[in-house]
């Protein structure tokens, strides 16, 4: 008998992409965890394998990343977009339409936040964590500068030197090694770091579907603005930020604890009609 941890990979076919999916676990409610930034899915292999005991648990590559092809040449992304593969994948791998878990990471929360307000009836509850709306901010415009100094710096000096400007978010420490199925940096550079930066959600579209959602961030990214737009959310929302164990990539350093949370967190959630 296959292992809960053990996945079962596919590929669906999207508007102007193909997304690989993968699929652990196959008794308990369903929750689909979202990528962000340059990762993959591979990033929440140890994650979803601590999930999949008691989950059906979801995770895919957001186009463009890894091995997710685009079809065409490289393109900037859309929050919009990406929320509407979320769409894409639950109709494909939970075509019963029953109400789904979410986890979304970075802008992999934009995403889903962008998709709760569009589709509540498709979402059972939401941990959106840490997601790049600097644009909550009130020192935005120092944020939206520094994207742009980023995009300069690629341009001129190349990826690794871009990398180092932006970790500037992330109280000066460089970007962690994480699992990951290719390295995606310059396309997320290229691509999904405006786009994702400038978007702001809905704020009182989101405030509507507030009571299926958590917001949270990383104790150990308390001090670094990337922290920041998830204070600002939660205080929008009139709650407390959940806090998760690690930084804004706890979930692939401590799976276990992370996990532990997670589930603690859902449980948490109330449960909406639709």
């Amino acid at each position: 008998m296959n292992s809960p941890a053990r996945a079962t990979t596919g590929r669906l076919p999207v508007p102007g992409a193909t997304l690989y999916y993968e699929v652990r676990g196959r008794t308990g409610p369903p929750l689909l965890l979202l990528a962000g930034g340059n990762s993959d899915a591979a990033v929440f292999e140890a994650l979803a394998a601590c999930l999949a005991t008691d989950h059906r648990v979801l995770a895919h590559d957001p186009r463009g990343n890894s091995r997710s092809p685009l079809d065409g040449p490289p393109v900037d992304q859309r929050v919009e977009e990406h929320a509407a593969d979320i769409g894409r994948l639950l109709d494909h791998l939970v075509p019963t339409g029953e109400p789904v878990a979410l986890f979304g990471s970075c802008a992999g929360g934009l995403a889903a936040l962008h998709f709760t307000v569009l589709h509540p009836e498709r979402v059972s509850a939401l941990v959106v964590h840490e997601p790049p709306a600097f644009r909550l901010l009130p020192d935005a415009d120092d944020h939206m500068r520094l994207v742009d100094t980023v995009e300069e710096i690629r341009h001129r000096e190349g990826t690794g030197a871009a990398m180092a400007a932006l970790a500037v978010l992330f109280g000066g420490r460089p970007a962690p090694d994480l699992p990951e199925a290719r390295d995606n940096t310059e396309f997320f550079l290229a691509h999904m770091l405006r786009p994702s930066t400038r978007y702001l959600p809905d704020l009182d579209a989101v405030a509507a579907v507030a009571a299926r959602i958590a917001v949270a961030g990383g104790t150990g990214s308390r001090d670094q603005t990337v922290h920041r737009p998830a204070r600002a959310l939660a205080a929008h929302l009139a709650q407390e930020l959940v806090e998760f164990p690690g930084g804004h990539v706890g979930y692939a350093k401590h799976p276990h604890d992370f996990a532990t949370v997670l589930r603690r967190t859902l449980a948490k959630l109330p449960r909406v009609e639709n």
